[in-house]
């Protein structure tokens, strides 16, 4: 468990019981798939959808909940994320993930595709020890499958120099907004709160998805390998045009056509200019300035949410995700 959370010791403390679950969760013959099961969910990843999970269960009724059955489920949240990131990893061929190497580096793509479904596995038994019987079960079913068609629209306008803002937005929606939304909501509904606060959750988690993965793809420009803990210009290099590319096209797409146009063929240095372009056409302010105005609307919708120590950490929490640097 990396610093980012010790200004919130309580959040701290149910993400670490999170972490022990899922180890538990992901024990299996093969020591050394276990292992780097055991070091992905170690290795510096912030955990930010189980807390967003835990931060709406404070806002709820405590006397009512069930502490094991909040564990259980913020465990299944971060199991489903890790799943999508090992076969994220295996589409992109990435080396690295949270400055470690990916199992599909490691071991190759057959053993990370199998490990992958694994996850998937564990993530359903959980769900059906944790809501047998209630209609979460198709909420989290429904997530899912959103989530992957997410996915899916990105793999179909790879490489498409007439991506659009809303062609953009349509796959964010599924593949990391859908699963934030949903950690708020499962907060909110298993935290027993107010069916008004369930509905805010799900939108406050929706905002927060979508400037998360836009201050994500802006990283992608700005900053080194070193921070980010992965190879900075993948996604340009992979065919996935981001926000601060797309509002870069939109001002000057004949600048972008000699680059783009190489597909899959371009090069380091290559890539390394089409990024300076983006630079100089204001691609990453504008993005910013997108990413903004989509968290101010969580922020506005949080104030909205009943007074309580969970409501000022969700606008902490909120306000620091615009200032992280990986």
């Amino acid at each position: 468990m990396n610093d980012f959370w010790k200004e919130f010791p309580l959040i701290q403390q149910q993400l670490n019981e999170t972490c022990e679950l899922i180890r538990g969760q992901v024990k299996i013959r093969n020591k050394e798939i276990e292992t780097a099961l055991i070091e992905l969910t170690y290795s510096g990843g912030k955990l930010l959808r189980p807390a967003f999970f835990f931060l709406f269960a404070q806002i709820g009724d405590e006397q009512k909940q069930d502490h094991k059955q909040l564990i259980k489920i913020a465990a299944s949240i971060e199991i489903l994320h890790m799943a999508t990131l090992v076969h994220d990893d295996i589409i992109d061929d990435s080396p690295l993930r949270r400055g470690a190497i990916t199992i599909q580096a490691r071991y190759g793509k057959d053993i990370a595709v199998y490990t992958g479904d694994l996850l998937f596995t564990e993530f359903f038994e959980l769900l059906a020890e944790t809501m047998n019987g209630s209609n979460f079960l198709h909420t989290n079913a429904s997530a899912m499958k959103r989530l992957l068609l997410g996915e899916l629209d990105q793999m179909h306008t790879r490489y498409k120099q007439s991506m659009t803002v809303f062609d953009y937005l349509r796959s964010v929606n599924g593949k990391t907004a859908e699963l934030f939304s949903l950690s708020c909501l499962e907060g909110a509904h298993f935290g027993v709160a107010s069916a008004e606060v369930q509905r805010l959750a799900a939108r406050i988690g929706r905002h927060i998805g979508i400037a998360f993965q836009v201050y994500d793809d802006i990283l992608d420009y700005t900053a080194d390998e070193k921070t980010l803990k992965k190879p900075v210009l993948e996604d340009l290099a992979q065919g996935v045009y981001t926000l601060p590319l797309i509002f870069a096209m939109r001002k000057a797409p004949e600048r972008f056509a000699y680059y783009l146009e190489k597909g899959a063929d371009i090069t380091a240095e290559q890539a390394i200019e089409t990024a300076q372009l983006v630079h100089e056409l204001d691609g990453v302010n504008d993005a910013k300035a997108f990413a903004k105005r989509v968290t101010e609307k969580a922020l506005t919708d949080i104030q909205k949410l009943p007074d309580c120590l969970g409501k000022e950490q969700l606008t902490l929490l909120t306000e620091l995700l615009l200032q992280r640097s990986f």
